[in-house]
């Protein structure tokens, strides 16, 4: 019989330093999608508030801190990456974990290597702290979020963590030789 062995999604590709930026891979405990029903959204936001300490974010924001965020993900859904949640009454709740992988992008030029692949303004200015966007990273959709002045939370398919991992690496390193 096959042994399986679990891997993490970056496995063996992280952690790449180039110039003052970072890239290492986050594991959280759990992803969870998390739908509110309709009509439900207050009451699922209080049950979260209650359980997690962080209510359901709006349109384009995060909530929450190091270790337990909700992510805004798209209409009606944020994804709660850190801890495993109990069931939410009035929610539709779908474990995620494995499909994701969540890199962190960090250092004084992440908004310019980030600038190279990203179709959004992530620059402080208009991308604060705790905002958030599904977007494109190169030709992968991903979100991205803002978890400090000079730090990003950036979350791709699994399937694609390979590729997201060699086009911010690249960036990291042009951007990197343009300011020797």
């Amino acid at each position: 019989m096959a042994k399986l062995i679990a891997k993490k999604p970056c496995e063996g590709l992280l952690p790449i330093a180039a110039g003052d930026c970072s890239l290492t891979e986050v594991t959280p405990e759990a992803i969870t999608s998390i739908a509110p029903a309709k009509g439900k959204e207050k009451s699922v936001s209080d049950a979260l508030k209650k359980a997690h300490g962080m209510v359901f974010p709006a349109p384009n924001r995060a909530t929450g801190k190091e270790g337990s965020r909700l992510i805004w993900t798209g209409r009606g859904q944020a994804f709660l990456v850190g801890p495993m949640p109990k069931a939410i009454a009035g929610a539709a709740m779908t474990d995620q974990s494995d499909a994701w992988a969540v890199l962190r992008l960090e250092g004084a030029t992440a908004e310019d290597v980030l600038a190279r692949l990203v179709p959004v303004d992530l620059r402080a200015a208009t991308f604060k702290r705790g905002h958030t966007a599904r977007t494109m990273l190169f030709h992968m959709s991903c979100s991205i979020t803002r978890i400090g002045a000079t730090a990003f939370d950036i979350m791709v398919f699994r399937s694609m963590a390979n590729t997201a991992v060699h086009e911010l690496s690249t960036a990291m390193k042009s951007v990197a030789a343009q300011a020797r």
